[in-house]
């Protein structure tokens, strides 16, 4: 068993075994981030959760005249005979409503953070404060109904569609031209909240503004309901994720927070400005945009990328041991490098451990200084690499630099471990160029197998009796 090209086969079978403990350990990774993620969506629950806010729309109900038939049963006064007669009876009632978006629309939105904690776990929390400044084109509703039909202006109401009404917190006033207007719950059994304001005849008003006191966790959405809307947002939270429909025109981001501002006009949203329909669903699922309080110590998905690398990494230590050993010795045992391969597994585990109590960076300096410890000092007592020690201590400490670097920048994660994978290959094809790779005749006692006793041969002479 000492030619190199066995051992070189056995080793990569070895690497291919070391894909069972590495996926226990993405197992684990992954039962630790849906833990913190149950933590996070409970907390901001708790607090309110993540807030949609969409509107407002001017609804205007409709009567107009609906033709049923029926039927009724006759006795003919002569023969006495039954028969059944139909006619059509007209009633006046409510048609379909009539849903009109604000012509402008200004939204500013102020929020301010704190993290709550739920065990290891913290979750960024805000209070928002949201002022809302519109009016509306009331004259576009009369080419909207048909004949017979009339717009009940006297019952016309305002609509402003929330996540959850539990979320709402502190002020929530409507003003309509300076004059306050009273404020309800939105309840129609569905999944939605909201509020609403009757408004009486809405026609010959011209400034609304809503003021909203609300709590919300992990992210912030509006909807451009505006002929030509302008939203913005400002916060202390340091870590912004802008996303959604719309990305904002320019942002101010700092160590003391951020600020962010849309401009968006109604040709850019897929939403009529007067309809007969009502297009909330459309314009939460399709239009929505804001930002979300991201957590840029997220150190989970940098494990995932550690396990997903951690194969490259093992086989590159393996590479290493069996380039820089001892060829005069007894080579490198199966066990030993199942050892070194399950040692590089754990680090994986040591890194997350670490990174729930005292963050990223301090935990993988130390799993990644305790691994490559470990190994050196496995190097120079249980492989008998001697002065050979010292590459492979180089190697590791240049590995697993490679390897914080990955998982610092998704960005360039490929192009890191593609590139290290190639020199890797490069630098063992170099340096097994003269190769005996079917190596000596196999001497008997020896090898990764033997016994360290010789058989005897069938042609040997037999003891004396």
């Amino acid at each position: 068993m000492r030619s190199a090209g066995v051992r070189f086969l056995v080793a990569g079978l070895l690497v291919l075994l070391m894909f069972i403990p590495l996926f226990f350990v993405g197992a684990v990774i992954d039962s630790r981030a849906n833990y913190s993620r149950q933590a996070v969506s409970e907390v901001g629950e708790e607090w309110g959760g993540p807030q949609l806010l969409s509107g407002p729309v001017l609804v205007i109900p409709v009567e107009g005249p609906v033709t049923r038939t029926e039927s009724r049963d006759v006795t003919d006064p002569v023969t006495g005979q039954v028969r059944q007669e139909t006619y059509e009876v007209t009633e006046i009632r409510q048609k379909p409503s009539i849903y009109i978006l604000p012509e402008g629309f200004a939204a500013e939105v102020d929020t301010a953070t704190e993290v709550r904690s739920r065990g290891i776990f913290q979750v960024p929390v805000y209070t928002a404060t949201a002022v809302l400044r519109f009016g509306f084109d009331t004259s576009t509703a009369a080419g909207w109904l048909a004949d017979g039909e009339r717009a009940v202006w006297d019952q016309a109401w305002l609509r402003l569609s929330l996540t959850a009404n539990r979320a709402l917190r502190g002020e929530a006033v409507l003003t309509v031209d300076g004059v306050e207007k009273g404020l309800e719950p939105l309840s129609g059994g569905g999944r939605t909240g909201g509020i609403l304001a009757v408004l009486g005849d809405p026609r010959g008003a011209e400034g609304y503004e809503l003021r909203l006191g609300l709590n919300g966790a992990e992210e912030l959405r509006l909807t451009p309901v505006g002929r030509d809307s302008r939203v913005t947002i400002t916060s202390d939270w340091p870590h912004p994720s802008f996303f959604g429909a719309f990305l904002p025109d320019g942002s101010n981001i700092a160590e003391d927070g951020f600020e962010a501002t849309w401009t968006i006009p109604h040709l850019a949203r897929a939403l009529p400005q007067v309809s007969r329909e009502d297009f909330d669903g459309i314009a939460r699922s399709d239009t929505a945009f804001g930002v979300r309080f991201f957590q840029p110590n997220d150190f989970y998905q940098k494990a995932y990328r550690a396990a997903r690398y951690g194969v490259l990494f093992i086989a590159l230590t393996f590479l290493t041991v069996l380039l820089i050993e001892n060829r005069t010795r007894r080579p490198t045992h199966p066990v030993q490098y199942i050892l070194i391969g399950l040692a590089q597994s754990i680090f994986v585990l040591l890194m997350v451990a670490y990174a729930e109590q005292i963050g990223f960076g301090a935990a993988y300096a130390l799993s990644a200084g305790a691994t490559v410890a470990l190994l050196t000092m496995f190097g120079a007592l249980g492989l008998k690499l001697g002065r050979r020690t010292a590459v492979l201590a180089v190697m590791l400490l240049l590995t697993y630099g490679v390897l914080y670097l990955i998982l610092r920048s998704a960005d360039y994660a490929l192009l890191a471990g593609a590139t290290l994978a190639f020199a890797a290959l490069a630098g063992t094809m170099y340096l097994t160029r003269n190769e005996d790779w079917y190596g000596p005749p196999r001497e008997k006692g020896t090898g990764w197998f033997s016994s360290g006793e010789e058989k005897e041969s069938d042609d040997a002479d037999p003891a004396p009796r």
